[in-house]
Order: structure tokens, then C-alpha cells, then sequence
């Protein structure tokens, strides 16, 4: 039966502690997508406090963090060094999702962990006039003029929320796609054995059947 390599244990344990990472902002986040209850701004409050902790933390935390990514980085291109068919369907789409992890961290989570640390939020788009809604562009939600966040203090954290929830659905296809290698070696290992038993049982009988021709002879 196949064992797991170190290298594809270097991939499986930063990505579980991303994911653990991400999940410990899950009661913040669940409010702010998913529950219908009204938002209270004690919530709010207690979100800042936590997101602005973790943006100002040490410089050795944050090295920490970027050392055990690229520890990740590199099981991947080990296990791709010289790949085989298994390697480029499993671990290419690992280091795709991975990078992909990579670029919402540092696009959407630390930009909005920014903005959160200096409090200089947007007027918000309620309060904007249709012209103006449509000189900004959306897809990164900045005010062209000014350069700064158009949006408001909810809308910012929803933003951060919605970003660790991609973070977290990508970070879960990383591990599935290990465990589906290890699952496919797995199978294709215990056939070949199975292929192997059976021919030797194939032989042995041809040599039973050889052995008893000869004493019949």
C-alpha cells in the first residue's frame, strides 16, 4: 500500500493550519454572510478589535506565517519535479488552487486588513448617487479620484468574510486533491498486486498441470 511522501506532507500541513487559521474567523464571519439576525455594532466592534490585532501583529508572527507558506510552495514543486501523469493532474491543480490562496491573501484579506487597522472606510454606496456609482469601478471598489475604499465599515468586513470563505473553500481543494492522489496510487497499487498474485497462481497451476503430465508420461 502507498505511504504519503514528506513532501506531500509538507503541502497537508500548512494548508490544515491556513484552514485552522480561517476557521477561527468563522463566528465572526457567520453573522456578517449567512445569519439573518440584524448586525449589532457591538459585533462589529469586537471583529475590528480581533482583525486590527492580527494586522499589527509582531514582525516574527508574520515571518512564521510566510515561512510555512513557503513550505507549501515547495512540497509542490518537489512532488512536480519530474512528474508523472498522476503528479501533473494532482499536484499541478493543487499548485494552482494554492497560488489562488496566495493572491486572495494578498489582494482582498491583507488590503482589507488594512484599511480595517486605519479605519478610513468609505462613505459607503447607499449614500452615493447613480452618477457616481457608475465612475467607480466595482470590481475593486475604489473611488478613482481619491484612491480610497468606497466602501463602508460593513461592507469592507463583508468583503473580508467573503474572501476567507474563498480562502477556505480553495485551501479544502488542496486537500482533496491530495487525498485523491493518495486514494488513486492506493487503487492502482492493490491492482497491480492483484495482477501479480494472479499471474503467479496462473504459473503455479501450469507448473501443477506440467508436473502431473509427466508423471502420467
Amino acid at each position: 500500500m502507498p505511504q504519503m511522501s514528506f513532501a506531500t506532507f509538507m503541502i497537508i500541513c500548512p494548508t490544515s493550519f491556513f484552514l485552522g487559521l480561517v476557521f477561527s474567523l468563522f463566528p465572526y464571519d457567520y453573522p456578517l454572510l449567512w445569519s439573518s439576525a440584524p448586525l449589532s455594532s457591538t459585533h462589529l466592534d469586537l471583529l475590528e478589535t480581533h482583525l486590527k490585532l492580527l494586522h499589527n501583529s509582531p514582525n516574527l508572527i508574520v515571518r512564521i506565517m510566510h515561512i510555512i507558506t513557503g513550505i507549501g510552495l515547495i512540497g509542490l514543486l518537489i512532488k512536480l519535479y519530474k512528474p508523472s501523469e498522476s503528479n501533473m493532474l494532482f499536484d499541478g491543480g493543487s499548485l494552482v488552487l494554492y497560488v489562488i490562496a496566495i493572491i486572495v491573501y494578498l489582494t482582498n484579506i491583507v488590503k482589507g486588513l488594512r484599511i480595517v487597522s486605519e479605519g478610513i472606510y468609505g462613505e459607503g454606496l447607499a449614500g452615493m448617487s447613480q452618477d457616481r456609482l457608475d465612475d467607480i469601478d466595482m470590481n475593486v471598489a475604489m473611488d478613482p479620484e481619491t484612491g480610497n475604499s468606497v466602501l463602508g465599515r460593513e461592507d469592507n468586513l463583508k468583503v473580508l468574510s467573503a474572501s476567507n470563505t474563498i480562502l477556505a473553500l480553495v485551501l479544502v481543494g488542496v486537500l482533496v486533491l491530495q487525498f485523491g492522489q493518495w486514494y488513486a496510487e492506493r487503487a492502482e497499487e492493490k491492482e497491480r498486486l492483484q495482477g501479480t498474485k494472479t499471474g503467479q497462481q496462473g504459473e503455479a497451476g501450469a507448473k501443477s498441470k506440467g508436473k502431473a503430465a509427466k508423471k502420467t508420461n
